[in-house]
């Protein structure tokens, strides 16, 4: 058993945030799940959450958002994968007052601890050129060169909850999210990220016959990914942990976007013709996740192998995909 708290979920209606709200929910916790989509558009939805729908860039909605509650994840941000924040700097950036406003309403309405889900797009540009990548330590956010837009949002919420937990003794933890994937996200639009992405694509090829696979870049840009379960553990345990400085949330198995569609064709019993979009969205050569600092703290690092995350994943949006075209909705959506 564990103490019941009361705990706002901020971004409850995406992918991380449902998940959240079900393990927060299933620890027999009261939560508020808030999100801007209405309710319908929410990846998972929990009728005995109290579900809000709030725009929360506005500062009277967080204050309703967090007032008689105990503790905030906020996971809210306009965001998406590297084809979406590459082409919405301005959305990206507005999401500073999210993370603004909430800190103020929880300051103002006695919150006794507060989550921020930061990002790897935080790090220093310049160190992320070789798809070697040796793993970005969490010093080597500074000196200061974000991805444009989201990263820089991103690490001035950061410094922001930094000076709230310095000023007014709110306690804050960061963590910085390496690319999480898994089953309740998007996977189509615009937003979904590479894993999804490649899932969708290899699918769309075996329904259709059309053995042909457009990916973004050379293909040799180099990434780590986290299942989802990896990650909500982490935020737990670093949520109720002493660890006041932003730290790593990520997988440390480093893959190729090519190693990546390796891996989803062989789940798929397929192989397809690549075509490569120079021009396409790539964001920066090689990122992984130093782990050195979780393990310090934790004695834990993401674990889950990718092989086994992606099935769970490509299985998850082949249902999907099925039930879609069944019910004339994803008529389109094998024609792209």
């Amino acid at each position: 058993m564990v103490d019941m708290k009361k705990i706002v979920v901020a971004g409850a209606g995406g992918f991380i945030g449902g998940h959240l709200a079900k393990e927060l929910l299933e620890k027999g916790h009261q939560v508020r799940a808030v999100d801007i989509k209405p309710l319908n558009e929410w990846y998972q939805v929990f009728p005995e959450a109290d579900n809000l729908v709030l725009d929360l860039r506005l500062k009277e909605n967080c204050y309703q958002a967090v007032n008689g509650y105990n503790e905030v994840f906020n996971l809210a941000a306009d965001m998406g994968g590297m084809g979406f924040i590459e082409n919405n700097k301005a959305a990206c950036m507005l999401s500073v007052l999210i993370n603004t406003h909430l800190l103020m309403a929880a300051k103002d309405c006695g919150i006794d601890r507060y989550f921020y889900a930061s990002s790897a797009c935080v790090y220093n540009g310049e160190k992320q050129t070789d798809p070697d990548n040796p793993g970005l330590k969490e010093s080597d956010a500074y000196p200061a060169l974000a991805e444009d837009g989201y990263g820089w949002e991103k690490l001035f919420s950061e410094r922001m909850c930094r000076h709230f937990r310095e000023d007014f003794g709110l306690t804050c933890r960061v963590a910085r999210f390496h690319n999480v994937y898994g089953p309740h996200g998007t996977y189509d639009g615009g937003r979904e990220k590479a894993p999804a992405a490649m899932c969708r694509k290899v699918i769309e090829a075996s329904v259709t016959g059309n053995k042909e696979i457009v990916i973004w870049g050379d293909g040799h840009q180099t990434r780590s990914f986290m299942y989802i379960d990896d990650c909500i553990k982490g935020i737990w345990d670093i949520m109720y942990s002493n660890i006041e400085e932003p730290i790593n949330l990520g997988s440390s198995e480093m893959v190729s976007i090519n190693q990546l569609v390796d891996m989803v064709e062989d789940i798929a019993g397929i192989k397809l013709d690549r075509k490569y979009d120079p021009d396409a969205p790539k964001g920066v050569r090689g990122r992984n996740s130093d782990n050195t600092l979780i393990q310090k703290y934790l004695g834990w690092e993401p674990s889950i192998p990718l092989k086994k995350g992606m099935k769970k994943t490509y299985e998850w949006i082949r249902e999907q995909m099925e039930k879609d075209q069944k019910n004339k909705k994803g008529v389109n959506k094998y024609n792209r």
